[in-house]
């Protein structure tokens, strides 16, 4: 697994993080599984930076328009996550600059990849090399490519998929011999074109084709988590409040920490009262918990004093 670089500042937070955050769904999770797969998703987001000297230098801003400005829009740092679809748990992430590819940060997080997990991902994050070190912890995978990505029928299979090869983009005549994968092609009523989507799972009557192209919508699931971290546990429009590049990175990893605290404990609701997790509502999750944060802070440490006599200056 990758060693990663984290700031001093950071570093108890990520820490905590790698520790405490964990896929938590069980068999019996509504949602969570696909046959004998935990479903699992990555992508990328961007959050916003104070203006400072610091921000700006360790992450950067994001490209500008092309019209001659300067100094356009907020710092911004870049997160890739792997979320359990089931639970809408984050369970890893990669910080680092705007600059740096999501492909680049997403090698950082596939070892906490494990067998029985199947991931999804958008077209964006394709390329033969990190699908190799994304199926090499045992993972299956079922990722989003290109229209343009070549794919030559090595065999038609009953379900309406193939089997095709997939190779380095460095090897343009297909010198060396190509990766094994299955396709997937459909289309979908009100959108042009087709889908592909190709998958490590080789045998159709494990993983159907219909099924799989319908399953690739949970994709989707990833941008629940980070709409609730983003507009409910920070915010409206949130800024991460830090000056320095520490500072932002410890604010965004507690805000991580909170969020999968609060999805476990709505797990564990569902479970026990036997209810679809979509049933709960993250929001009025949280007010419940910051209800209870609030409650508790409101008393005193202190002991109660006996009659008569007061507290001492």
């Amino acid at each position: 697994m990758p060693v990663r670089i984290v700031r001093s500042a950071s570093k108890v937070a990520h820490t905590l993080f790698a520790r405490v955050c964990r896929p938590v769904a069980t068999p019996d999770t509504q949602g969570a599984f696909y046959r004998d797969w935990r479903l699992t998703a990555i992508d990328g987001t961007t959050f916003d930076l104070p203006d400072t000297k610091a921000n700006v230098e360790a992450f950067g801003r994001p490209p500008r328009s092309g019209r001659g400005e300067q100094d356009v829009g907020y710092p911004q740092l870049r997160m890739v996550g792997l979320v359990e679809c089931g639970t809408h748990v984050v369970f890893d992430v990669a910080i680092g600059a705007l600059r740096t590819g999501e492909q680049t940060l997403a090698r950082e997080i596939l070892g906490s990849l494990r067998p029985g997990m199947l991931l999804l991902a958008d077209r964006g994050l394709y390329g033969v090399d990190l699908w190799c070190t994304a199926a090499a912890p045992g993972a299956d995978l079922l990722w989003r490519v290109r229209k343009d990505l070549v794919l030559p029928v090595v065999e038609q299979l009953p379900d309406g998929s193939y089997l095709t090869e997939i190779f380095d983009r460095t090897d343009i005549h297909h010198t060396r011999r190509g990766v094994p994968v299955r396709a997937v092609e459909y289309t979908i009523a009100g959108h042009e074109g087709a889908y592909r989507l190709i998958t490590t799972i080789l045998d159709p009557d494990k993983a159907p084709a219909a099924e799989l192209a319908a399953l690739y919508a949970q994709r989707w699931e990833f941008e629940s988590p980070l709409d609730e971290i983003k507009t409910y546990l920070g915010g409206p429009h949130l800024v991460l409040r830090s000056q320095h590049p520490d500072g932002a990175e410890q604010e965004l990893y507690g805000f991580l920490l909170v969020h999968h605290a609060i999805r476990h404990l709505m797990h564990q609701a569902a479970r026990e009262a036997d209810r679809d997790r979509d049933r709960i509502s993250f929001t009025r999750s949280l007010r419940v918990v910051r209800r209870q944060v609030t409650d508790q802070a409101a008393f005193s440490p202190r002991p109660p004093r006996p009659r008569g006599q007061s507290h001492p200056h």
